[in-house]
């Protein structure tokens, strides 16, 4: 069932990162409700109906004026948002990256603005082309018209809001806090056992597995090239079942694929060609990364704003230290509850589909080289690591997540002995780290 929900993640992800199907889908709306309203004025027309007394009347010509300006008024609205917009994206893709211009495209309150406005100057023009002469004089959709001013008060307070949004939105703090809930639902997608519950094991193991793979396996070419963004696992089990085969992942989503070169092994090696025939229907690449199963990416995007806070150009400190506190609470949960699985079952037990999950390891590593790399002699920037490592260390499950931390905070302490000029500095820099050991050794203390 997690297969299912990632799946369903990476569609709702698919669609969402885009600025056209939201307001398509409120076009749509709009037309739906013009039809309705238009229905109930053609029946009030023929007198087969009574509209309330809070219905705006007029005639032909004034209805025609009305839903003129109002639609001259929407377009240029529209321009306005858009123009906010563009604004919008390029200071994201200045100041945080042009990776982060996702993030905004995703937006919600955006594409509903833009679906609002143009949605009501849609049925503001389709309200304004009905009018015209009819059997019994000329006909005047009055509700239809009563409607569009009401949406037009809609729209009005969308736009107030849209405006504070954006002020709000584009503050780093909320930029970094949005991304590390990003990472928080990948973490708990990827939380879970090693294999599927419920289904007991059979056949050979996986290391044995491995062995056969690496002697008289197969490859399989990637059809395309781009970065791999999803794979369907449940796809590739059934595959592999009705072949009687094995399939290894060479490659994990966000990886960059090269068309031609190897993406995955099968065996036994006769199966390799109607894998390779079907794969295309397994998995999905693009020219951009996504958080659905690449749960490094997030990783890589939070440091990302910290490297370009402490470049030369920007030089704000505060803005990495929250990059660190928020990877510091994402390595937390990754410590205590993620749990990739590398191993896919078929319904009898045996093992169909073999993956390369990020390792703990690297995603540590990922979190705080790059970092400390870009920081010498920065202490405040190098205390908030060990800091953070202190925090994780108290997460750990086992004694080797143990030893990749103390090697970070070993690293961070002898780039300080070689950097930080300040005595003082070092010294703080060092009760830190003394922090991260007494840390390691209070959580490998019996009982």
């Amino acid at each position: 069932m997690r297969g299912v929900h990632l799946e369903a993640q990476w569609r709702r992800e698919a669609l969402r990162t885009n600025l056209w199907v939201v307001p398509i889908l409120e076009v749509g709306l709009a037309g739906l409700l013009f039809v309705v309203t238009v229905s109930l004025d053609r029946a009030a027309y023929r007198g087969d109906l009574d509209l309330p007394s809070f219905v705006i009347s007029g005639t032909a010509d004034a209805a025609r004026q009305t839903l003129a300006a109002i639609a001259a008024a929407l377009i240029t609205v529209v321009g306005v948002v858009f123009s906010i917009m563009i604004v919008t994206l390029t200071l994201a893709s200045t100041q945080f990256g042009p990776r982060m211009l996702r993030t905004f495209i995703r937006d919600r309150t955006t594409q509903l603005t833009l679906g609002t406005f143009v949605g009501t100057f849609v049925y503001a023009i389709l309200s304004l082309v009905v009018i015209g002469p009819a059997s019994h004089g000329d006909f005047v959709p009055h509700l239809s018209i009563t409607v569009c001013m009401g949406l037009v008060m809609a729209d009005l307070a969308v736009l107030i809001y849209f405006i504070h949004h954006i002020a709000t939105s584009i503050q780093l703090p909320r930029v970094i806090a949005s991304i590390a809930a990003e990472l928080s639902e990948a973490i708990e997608a990827g939380a879970g056992g090693q294999e599927p519950a419920g289904v007991a094991a059979a056949g050979p193991t996986a290391a044995e597995l491995n062995a056969r793979l690496d002697t008289s396996g197969a490859a399989v070419p990637a059809p395309a090239s781009g970065y791999l963004q999803f794979v369907r696992h449940r796809t590739l089990v059934r595959m592999a079942t009705e072949l009687d085969a094995v399939i290894r992942l060479d490659h994990r989503p966000g990886h960059f694929l090269v068309q031609g070169h190897q993406l995955a092994t099968v065996w036994p090696a006769e199966a390799a060609p109607e894998v390779a025939r079907s794969f295309a229907r397994a998995h999905i690449t693009g020219s951009t990364r996504t958080l659905a199963q690449d749960i490094a990416f997030a990783v890589d995007q939070l440091v990302e704003i910290a490297i370009r806070a402490l470049s030369t150009a920007v030089n704000d400190t505060f803005t990495a230290l929250t990059c660190i506190d928020w990877l510091g609470e994402g390595l937390c949960r990754i410590a205590s509850r993620w749990s990739p699985n590398p191993v896919h079952r078929d319904e009898a037990g045996y093992i169909r589909v073999m993956t390369v999950p990020v390792s703990y390891e690297r995603l540590v590593q990922r979190a705080f080289e790059k970092i400390r790399q870009a920081a010498p002699g920065m202490p405040a920037i190098l205390i908030r690591q060990l800091d953070a490592l202190a925090e994780i260390m108290a997460e750990t499950r086992t004694e080797p997540q143990r030893r990749v931390l103390l090697a970070q905070a070993e690293m961070i302490e002898r780039l300080s002995r070689e950097s930080v000029a300040e005595a003082a500095d070092r010294h703080d820099v060092h009760r830190r780290y003394l922090a991260v050991l007494a840390a390691h050794a209070h959580v490998t203390e019996p009982g």
